[in-house]
Parts: C-alpha cells; sequence; structure tokens
C-alpha cells in the first residue's frame, strides 16, 4: 500500500507509538515523581512581596542600601492584657534576661521625675501592658528564633498578643492553610465528577493523571531559583482548576470511540484527536499567564511562568501518562458505566432563543455599567486596610495590639554620610512636622548630661562629662587628631579642638582596649557599657555611605494623603541632601500604586491581543472574535464592579492576575459554545442550533466552571493572607459571571450576530491530501472519495478493494491480503492514484 503523510496521520503514529510504549512511559513518570517528592524540598519561598519590586523603584533601592549599609535588628510588639503595671514592669526586666534579646521597653520609672500620663499610656493602658522588644539579631537569625520560644514559654500563663515576624512564617502558615484548600478542592471536585462523568472508573484515571501534573510542576519550581509564597500557595490549586479540562477531553473522547473500537484502538484514535482539540484549548489559557509576565511587578513575572509550567506539565501528564491508565483500567472503565445525572437544559436554551432581544439590552447595560464601576474601584497596595473571613492567631494578635496601643508606620529616610550638623537641622525640620510623630538619628540621640551623640566636644568638656583627668583628655584628643591626620587643629591649640561625642567615645575605647588609656573601674564599666550601646545605635544609624534616619508617621500606612506627605518629606530632605531615599510601607504601596497603571495596561491589552489572535485562526472569522472578547471582557468588567458597589477595598495584584486569568482561562467556555454553534448550524436552523448547543455545551462548562469557582472560593474563605484571599475570591467570582453570561448572552449574540461572523469569515484551507492502496484496507475517520465506488461516511472497518479517498481524522493502513481484486478493477471513469477523471488532482 503506498500512502502519503500528512498531519493527520502524524497524529496517529505519535498516539500509538505513546499507547504502545505505555509500559515505558510509567517508568518514566514513576522515576520522575520521585525525584520530585525530593525536589520539592530545594524549592525556596521568598516571603518578601517588596523583593519583586521593580529594580529602579524608591523602596527597592533603598532596601537594597539598608541591607548593605545597616543592621535592622529584629523587634516585636509583646502585649500582655489583665496585669498590673508593677507586674509589668518585673516581666519587663526579665524579658530582658532572655539571651538574645537587647531590650524590653516599658514605662521608665528610674528617671528622676516620674513618668508623665503621655509617657504612661504608651506601654500602659486598659490593664494592658505593652513590651517594645529589640533582638539581638536580624529577623530569620536562629538567635532571635530561639530567644522568642523562650519569651512565649515564660509568658506562657498570662494573656498574652505578639505583633512580630520572627518566629510567624508567612510561608509555613499559607502552606498549612493550602493542604486544607486542597483536600477540600479534591473533595468537591471528585463530587462534580461523579455527577458528570460517564464510568466512575475514569476519575482515579483524572485524579492520577492531574497528581501527577501537580507533583512534577511543584517538583520543578527548584529551577527559578526561587519563587514568591504566593506563587507557591495558589499555583497548584489554579493548576488543578485551569488544567483539568484536558484530562476530561481525553476521557470523552475515549468514552466516545470506546463504543465501537476495543480498547487499544479507542485510547489511539481518541488520543489523534484530542492533542490538536486540547493544545489549541491551552492557548488561550496560557496566553493570559504569558501576559502577567509583562507586568513590572516582578510577582506577575513569577506566577505567570510557574503556572505556564503547570499547563505544560498537564498536558504532558495528559498526552503521555492518561493514555496508559485508560488501557490500564479499560475493563473497570468498561464494568463502571453509569446513567448521565446531567440533566437536559432545553427549557433553559428555550427560555434563551425567546429573550434574544431582551438580554443582550440588558448585557450592553450591563457592560457600559461595568466599566464605569470597575474604572472607580478602590485598588489598594498594602495589607494594612484588608479584611479577610479566616484570620490566624498573628493577625489576631496584631489586630489587638493596634487597637489597644494604635498601630505604628515607621519609615527609614537615607542619606549621605559624614555631616552630623546637616544631619541635626533635617532632624530638627521634620521633628516640627505635625504629621511625624517622631524623629530618630544619630544626630538627636541623646548620651549624657544633656548631649547628644555628635555633639562636638573639646577636651575640657569631654573631661567632665567622662570624670577623666583634663590633661589625659587632652592626650587623647592629640592623638585622635595625629590618627586622623589633622596636625594643624593640634598646632593651633589643642583646647579649641572639638570632637563628635560618639567618634571620641570610640576612640576611647579603641585606645582603652589597646592598653594605651588606663580608667577608674567605674569610669571604665561605664564605658564599657556606653560602647555597646553606641556600637548598636551605629550598627543600625549609620554604615560606609549612607546614614539612616527613623520617622515615625502620625498617618495611616496607605492614604492620599500619606502619599503626599512622602514628597513633602523628599522636598525636605533635598534641601539639605542632593539624593536620599524613603523606605517604608508607604512607599511600598507607593511605588506599587505607580507601577500598577502601567501594568493595568499592559495586562488588558496583551492578555485581549493574544486571545484575539488564537481565535482568528481558531475560528477563520474576523466578527466571532471580538464577539467573545466582548462576553468575557464585561464579566471581568462587571467582576471588578462588586468591590466598587459594596465599598469593599481591593488588592491590586487580585485585579491583575485574576482579569488574566479569567480572560486566558473563562474565554474556552465561549470556545465551546462557539464550536458546537459552528458545527450544528451547518445541520438544523439556526434557532434549533442554539437549543442544542447549550444542551451539549453545559456538561462541559458546569464541570470546568464548578471546578474553578469552588478552588476560588475556597481560597478566599479558608485562607488568611488578605492578597491571597483577595485573588480567590475575585477568581470565583468572577467564574460565575463568565458561566451566566456564557450561557445565556453569548448564544443570543451569535444567534443575532450570525451574519456579521458569515460576512467576516475566511477560510485558511490547506489542499486535501488523497490516500490510496488496494488490497484488504483497516479504515478508521471520515472517507471522502472512491471506494469501489463513492462513498461519504463514517468508516471504521476492513474494506477489501481500492481505495482512492481524503480520510479526515483518522488514516488508512493495511490489514492483511484477502485476495487479489477481480480483473477490471477500477470501472471505467473512476479515478485512479488520486486523479479525477479528467484528470485533475483531487
Amino acid at each position: 500500500m503506498e500512502e502519503k503523510k500528512d498531519d493527520r496521520s502524524f497524529m496517529l503514529k505519535l498516539a500509538t507509538f505513546i499507547v504502545d510504549k505505555r509500559n515505558g512511559v510509567f517508568l518514566a513518570f514513576i522515576g520522575m515523581l520521585i525525584f520530585c517528592v525530593i525536589a520539592q524540598g530545594w524549592v525556596s519561598v521568598c516571603d518578601d512581596i517588596t523583593q519583586y519590586l521593580p529594580g529602579e523603584s524608591e523602596t527597592r533601592q533603598g532596601l537594597t542600601l539598608m541591607e548593605n549599609e545597616v543592621t535592622t535588628y529584629a523587634t516585636a510588639r509583646v502585649m500582655i492584657s489583665n496585669i498590673t503595671r508593677e507586674r509589668a514592669a518585673v516581666l519587663a526586666e526579665e524579658l530582658e534576661g532572655i539571651d538574645g534579646i537587647s531590650a524590653a521597653a516599658f514605662i521608665d520609672e528610674g528617671g528622676d521625675e516620674p513618668p508623665d500620663a503621655e509617657a504612661i499610656a504608651e506601654h500602659y493602658r486598659l490593664a494592658s501592658a505593652l513590651f517594645d522588644v529589640t533582638f539581638e539579631g536580624e529577623e530569620g537569625d536562629e538567635i532571635c528564633e530561639t530567644a522568642m520560644a523562650e519569651l512565649k514559654e515564660r509568658l506562657a500563663g498570662y494573656d498574652l498578643y505578639i505583633s512580630s515576624p520572627v518566629g510567624n512564617s508567612e510561608a509555613d502558615l499559607l502552606d498549612s492553610e493550602m493542604n486544607i484548600v486542597m483536600l477540600v478542592a479534591v473533595v468537591i471536585i471528585v463530587s462534580v465528577l461523579l455527577f458528570t462523568s460517564k464510568t466512575y472508573m475514569e476519575i482515579p484515571v483524572l485524579l492520577m493523571t492531574f497528581g501527577s501534573a501537580a507533583l512534577i510542576n511543584k517538583g520543578t519550581n527548584f529551577l527559578m531559583g526561587e519563587i514568591s509564597y504566593i506563587t507557591d500557595s495558589v499555583a497548584v490549586v489554579l493548576q488543578l482548576a485551569l488544567a483539568i479540562d484536558y484530562a476530561i477531553i481525553l476521557c470523552h473522547r475515549y468514552t466516545e470511540e470506546r463504543e465501537h473500537l476495543d480498547a487499544h484502538d479507542a485510547v489511539v484514535l481518541a488520543l489523534s484527536k484530542a492533542i490538536p482539540e486540547i493544545s489549541a484549548s491551552s492557548l488561550t489559557t496560557v496566553s493570559g499567564m504569558v501576559a502577567m509576565m509583562f507586568m513590572q511587578f516582578g510577582i506577575g513575572r513569577d506566577m505567570g511562568v510557574v503556572l505556564v509550567k503547570a499547563i505544560l506539565c498537564s498536558l504532558l501528564s495528559v498526552f503521555t501518562l492518561m493514555p496508559g491508565l485508560l488501557m490500564l483500567f479499560s475493563k473497570r472503565i468498561d464494568r463502571t458505566h453509569h446513567r448521565s445525572f446531567v440533566p437536559k437544559i432545553d427549557r433553559w436554551g428555550k427560555i434563551v432563543l425567546k429573550t434574544r432581544f431582551v438580554l443582550p439590552v440588558i448585557f450592553l447595560f450591563l457592560l457600559a455599567a461595568g466599566f464605569h464601576f470597575s474604572n472607580r474601584c478602590p485598588y489598594v497596595y498594602g495589607e494594612s486596610t484588608l479584611t479577610t473571613a479566616k484570620q490566624n492567631e498573628v493577625q489576631i494578635a496584631e489586630k489587638k495590639v493596634d487597637s489597644t496601643f494604635g498601630s505604628t508606620n515607621i519609615m527609614a529616610l537615607l542619606v549621605p554620610v559624614g555631616d552630623y550638623e546637616k544631619e541635626g537641622r533635617l532632624l530638627r525640620e521634620l521633628e516640627s512636622k505635625p504629621e511625624i510623630d517622631y524623629v530618630m538619628g544619630l544626630a538627636n540621640i541623646e548620651a549624657l548630661d544633656g548631649y547628644v551623640l555628635t555633639d562636638r566636644l573639646s577636651p575640657r568638656q569631654f573631661s567632665e562629662l567622662t570624670d577623666v583627668d583634663v590633661e589625659a583628655a587632652r592626650l587623647l584628643y592629640s592623638a585622635y587628631a595625629v590618627d586622623r591626620e589633622e596636625y594643624g587643629r593640634i598646632v593651633s591649640s589643642i583646647d579649641n579642638y572639638d570632637v563628635p561625642l560618639i567618634d571620641m567615645f570610640l576612640f576611647l575605647y579603641e585606645k582603652k582596649e589597646e592598653g594605651y588609656v588606663e580608667l577608674d573601674a567605674d569610669v571604665e564599666a561605664d564605658i564599657n557599657d556606653l560602647y555597646d550601646q553606641l556600637t548598636d545605635a551605629k550598627l543600625q544609624l549609620q554604615g560606609e555611605h549612607y546614614t539612616r534616619l527613623l520617622i515615625s508617621l502620625d498617618l495611616p500606612e496607605e492614604s492620599q494623603e500619606t502619599f503626599d506627605f512622602l514628597q513633602e518629606i523628599h522636598r525636605i530632605a533635598e534641601k539639605y541632601y542632593d539624593h536620599c531615599y524613603l523606605v517604608g510601607d508607604s512607599t511600598s504601596d507607593y511605588d506599587l500604586a505607580t507601577s500598577f497603571s502601567r501594568d493595568n495596561i499592559v495586562i488588558s491589552v496583551l492578555s485581549a491581543l493574544f486571545v484575539i489572535i488564537v481565535l482568528l485562526f481558531t475560528f477563520q472569522s474576523a466578527g466571532l472574535p471580538v464577539l467573545l472578547i466582548a462576553v468575557i471582557q464585561s464579566s471581568v468588567w462587571i467582576n471588578f464592579s462588586f468591590p466598587y458597589l459594596t465599598s469593599t477595598n481591593l488588592f491590586f495584584l487580585s485585579y491583575l492576575i485574576v482579569s488574566s486569568i479569567q480572560m486566558g482561562a473563562n474565554i474556552d467556555y465561549a470556545i465551546v459554545i462557539s464550536n458546537r454553534y459552528m458545527e450544528l448550524k451547518k445541520e438544523m436552523p439556526i434557532k434549533e442550533a442554539i437549543v442544542e448547543t447549550l444542551n451539549q455545551a453545559f456538561p462541559t462548562i458546569v464541570t470546568s466552571g464548578t471546578i474553578l469557582t469552588a478552588a476560588g472560593l475556597l481560597i478566599g474563605q479558608l485562607s488568611s493572607n488578605p492578597a491571597i484571599s483577595s485573588i480567590g475570591s475575585c477568581l470565583g467570582r468572577g467564574t460565575i459571571i463568565s458561566m451566566l453570561l456564557v450561557m445565556s448572552v453569548l448564544p443570543q449574540i451569535l444567534l443575532l450576530g450570525d451574519t456579521i461572523i458569515e460576512r467576516t469569515a475566511f477560510t485558511l484551507r490547506k489542499p486535501d491530501l488523497v490516500q490510496t492502496g488496494t488490497g484488504a484496507l483497516r479504515v478508521n475517520g471520515h472517507v471522502r472519495g472512491y471506494v469501489q465506488g463513492v462513498v461519504n461516511a463514517e468508516i471504521h472497518g476492513s474494506i477489501q478493494g481500492r481505495v482512492s479517498a481524503v480520510v479526515d481524522v483518522g488514516a488508512m493502513e493495511a490489514a492483511g491480503d484477502y485476495g487479489l481484486l477481480p480483473e477490471g478493477f477500477p470501472p471505467d471513469g473512476v479515478p485512479q492514484d488520486g486523479k479525477e477523471a479528467d484528470g485533475h488532482e483531487m
């Protein structure tokens, strides 16, 4: 037999190869799964969302400078309720005795004057005591974790609330929550599949296929180096919701083919048909994920890459592992058939048909309203104003501390090092602003007897302050001048030589340690204590090139007033310095707000553009993609109108991620409806085609939509992280809206716009490739051509004779030799070798 190869025969050969080599595929997957179980432990998860800010943003540059220049000791706000002030003072001393804790600030009772009411209220009110704890290491250091564990153990018997990142990993909290979400999601998915499946045994096949894909994707995340905690927590659930359709499509194809073929041939033919169909369907979803990668905010690229990889892993499992599983469990699948539980919805189709002149008008109104309200959505860029249905212990503690003693909003201003006098003037001007609670820098920290650390003292003043002999002080100052090569100051008069207090203290300590200076025991003890305090202060506030000034704002973390005042701080600082960096939660929110406007446009345009390109070549019509995009885009606008209408703040990242997922994934529902309609209207009147389209598409849409909705709403209700909870809630709500529009408005638009669709259609037609053969031939597919006469039918079986025909979605191969054809065949006038009677190609 001679055969001309084409794409369709290639698909069939590829499918045959995969099915025949299934044992090798099983071994390969077992190896990959074992590796990925181990590799999960190699994945590095980043808890800090600021790491994904654009590199040119002020916050990112400032944070990098702080990491390189100064030390930021970990802190905690520890509150104990129902305690006396006296007992709290005793506990403060006990906490400072814990190894790893340098300070546990409480009311200072040891001063010359008793503390005033304001000082007391900062640490004790409503029978609650607040300790500002400072650790001896940075966040994440083992010494801090150990100290926090001991602190909790010491205070275990008290009504305790701790607000601190120490000892509380956001990634660990989310991981435990997502495990619960996953378990509940699996229960819901199994329930949905039981309702929509055709055999019971296909459900374990689907779960094994998806479970393998999810594990491979999670295990290969280490290839990215580091992923965000947001991506790590939601990727598996989103992969399940976005990609389980692929396995369902192949499973349904197999069930259809199994009705008239043996298991092997049914799997081969189902896979050959499903590969192009599933690949085309995945393109729209991938398009939405790719659009996310163009965000300035690095979370978009991070999540986009992981989700694209998740879809590719799902395709790999469906195309290679699932065919073998279908073969392995084919007998059990055959024995567990059950009646369909999915109801017919002819009545709904007739209602849609009758309201085709009403609902589109309402839809246009909703589209306009959605566009208007979604553009007024109250976006926020930090988590301080967001609430979640579920709250973890850390959030409960933070809320309790903030409601009792008020929240804090600390900023860091980085300015060039070297000029203490200039720093002092800047600090004094900032202190005069009513929006600032306090400012702190080396130039305003009091040391002894009213002097601040950066005050310049003469030898006599230093002698009086430290009880060092004046002649020894002069010698010390002379040595300092020589060390700094400031010889002119010694020549003129050493008594007029003044040096910043902090520098002279540190020089004195250095010379004492080297043995050049001897001090009384009491003076030496004071110098040692002061040195420890000065070293800590300098480590936290002064680096090699920059000095850090701490600013406590009497403003909320995120508001227009706060954003405006950030610019005022910059204006003041730039009077003294050519450049500076302002860093804090408020600046992070401001930078995110700035990048959002650009990212919003990029996501919206690219998502729609990519999907339109895919749809254009899928349907070969210029009008139909526009109609589909209009429906899904309107569902996005309506979805994000809800925050405005309910006066609920929306985390900006929820919009960027959900809008791209909703556009890329929910468009599949519209494609299902459109595909069915375009096929059915060739066989029946368009009104009947619409009703039958809804009837046939309902099982697919209800299965996929219910799973995606359940996944989103579960994340929204069971996650305590405001950003992730917001993403889940928006995704669940958006999927419901998309399903409603696709099952009601879209069919009416297709019906009313049928003329537009037809007039904007174009053809990308490949020439039919004719297959020829003689003898006993096995044929599977739709045949158009000559088979001892003209045939146009679905043929699944053997033919003895000569074939010269186009075989659609299938192939023809030799089935064995049943003997020679009778003489004189083919009859006169029948084309031979793919030629028509007049000699033209078929």
